[in-house]
């Protein structure tokens, strides 16, 4: 019925989880929602990056700007990026390194002392990205970064996510009496239609059977094949609207688990704030200036 919304209770399960790997299920929601979180995670969730870096002596062969947007691509440990200030909305310093809310401050000094070039990594940033700047013999680099707090849709070296995707969760189904009619190579031709192993023959029963349904790239290959063969409706296949199957890989910066709690927790703030500007309209018509009034306007 049109003007009435439907409240949902979304659920999440998880199916695999490492540090930089997350994969689960987003069930009862519908792809605003999913598309949502997806953004959230790629561009809104804070993390550290070296943002301001001071450099004293540089005689390398690389320039100071390229050594500057290398250090910035150096991933930072952020899992406490949720809890500090943001530079431009910190009141104790100018984002300087200078306070203990906003910034990180970091320290690198090498020298090459001999004939062999000097390899001077994000080690010495106490980072175990592989980042290298070469120093050979006489040179020298000493210089001062310091990583702020930002999100990634400032800036791409703040995003903790380095793929975020998600699909509709497949809803098979065979039509088993059409199935009994076709002979076993005529199902074999069938599968192999499909270009990603999404069904397969039960040895036992000589059934076919489906082996992994997250694998249908929604081609229809196989429901043109059952067309051709003469046997439409042998298959049916829909996209659950209401479920979908996330994949996220983190730069290491956040643990996929922290990644995706924090996500959360940014949608529903941002959630929360158009429930409040909402009742902030309402109020305004009802009330006049008084609405106004009573929010501060």
């Amino acid at each position: 019925m049109e003007g009435v919304s439907y409240q949902r209770f979304p659920k999440v399960k998880i199916r695999e989880l490492r540090d930089d790997y997350c994969k689960f299920e987003l069930q009862e929601t519908d792809a605003s929602m999913a598309n949502a979180l997806r953004r959230v995670i790629i561009a809104e969730v804070p993390t550290v990056a070296i943002d301001l870096v001071e450099i004293e002596v540089n005689s390398s062969v690389l320039n100071d700007e390229f050594i500057a947007h290398r250090l910035g691509l150096v991933p930072l440990t952020s899992d406490r990026a949720m809890s500090m200030r943001f530079a431009r909305d910190c009141d104790a310093c100018d984002g300087d390194g200078q306070c203990e809310f906003c910034p990180v401050e970091f320290h690198l000094r090498a020298k090459c002392i001999n004939d062999q070039t000097l390899d001077v990594t994000s080690k010495e940033l106490i980072s175990s990205d592989h980042t290298a700047v070469p120093v050979d013999r006489g040179q020298e680099l000493r210089l001062r970064p310091i990583a702020r707090k930002g999100i990634g849709k400032d800036h791409a070296k703040w995003s903790p996510a380095a793929t975020v995707t998600f699909m509709y969760e497949p809803d098979i189904r065979i039509n088993e009496e059409l199935m009994q009619t076709l002979t076993l190579k005529a199902k074999n031709d069938w599968i192999d239609s499909s270009p990603t192993t999404v069904f397969g023959i039960d040895p036992r029963t000589q059934l076919v059977v489906i082996i992994d349904p997250e694998a249908y790239a929604y081609d229809d290959e196989v429901i043109k094949k059952a067309e051709a063969m003469g046997k439409p409706g042998l298959v049916e296949i829909d996209a659950k609207e209401d479920s979908f199957i996330f994949s996220v890989e983190t730069t290491g910066a956040i643990k996929a688990s922290q990644l995706v709690l924090n996500a959360l927790e940014i949608l529903k703030q941002k959630l929360d704030a158009v429930c409040l500007s909402e009742d902030a309209v309402e109020a305004d018509e009802q009330f006049g200036e008084l609405g106004a009034h009573m929010r501060g306007g």
